[in-house]
């Protein structure tokens, strides 16, 4: 009966000392997302701009052999749908990696979008997605499109979407 017990000890000790991490996310899978943009076509439809981080290109110092010409440090992909899911999945079939929005610092609203819609239903989309952060600032694109905002290159900043949040 004792032998029993420390089998059971045993295999339960292994059983929890053993486990791996199912859950993992490797950097090479993700297109790491850390701007969006929101906009309403003319048709209703929901366009998504979507600024995704090169991180070779935003690591500082000289890589490889030099001398060559950089790439910028971000890539921007969009997509449309009837909402902001389709319009993400869309998004995500054009990319080889796997959408990543949990560094999605900025999140900018057309103009036209925030006029027609207002804020709630986007809110809700946001919040009920468990990946997106809840901390994201979000601003409107004031006589503009989000996309404009959202495809706009930094001299200075690396990250455009850092820029638009220092200012």
């Amino acid at each position: 009966m004792k032998r029993k017990g420390v089998f059971l000890l045993l295999m339960i000790t292994m059983t929890l000392l053993l486990t791996s991490c199912w859950s993992k996310k490797e950097l090479t899978d993700l297109a790491i997302v850390s701007a969006a943009g929101i906009d309403k076509t003319k048709d209703g439809r929901y366009h998504l701009t979507l600024q995704i981080i090169n991180p070779g290109n935003v690591a500082g110092g000289m890589q490889g052999g030099g001398g060559g010409t950089q790439s910028p440090p971000i890539t921007i992909y969009s997509a449309s749908g009837d909402n902001i899911v389709e319009a993400s999945r869309r998004a995500s079939g054009r990319i080889s990696r796997r959408l990543y929005y949990a560094h999605a610092n900025l999140v900018v609203i057309g103009e036209k979008l925030a006029r027609e819609s207002g804020l709630n239903p986007l809110i809700d989309v946001l919040d009920r997605d468990p990946e997106f952060r809840n901390t994201a600032t979000m601003v409107i694109a004031n006589h503009s499109t989000a996309a404009d905002v959202v495809k706009t290159l930094t001299p200075v900043d690396k990250i455009p979407a850092n820029k638009v949040l220092k200012t």
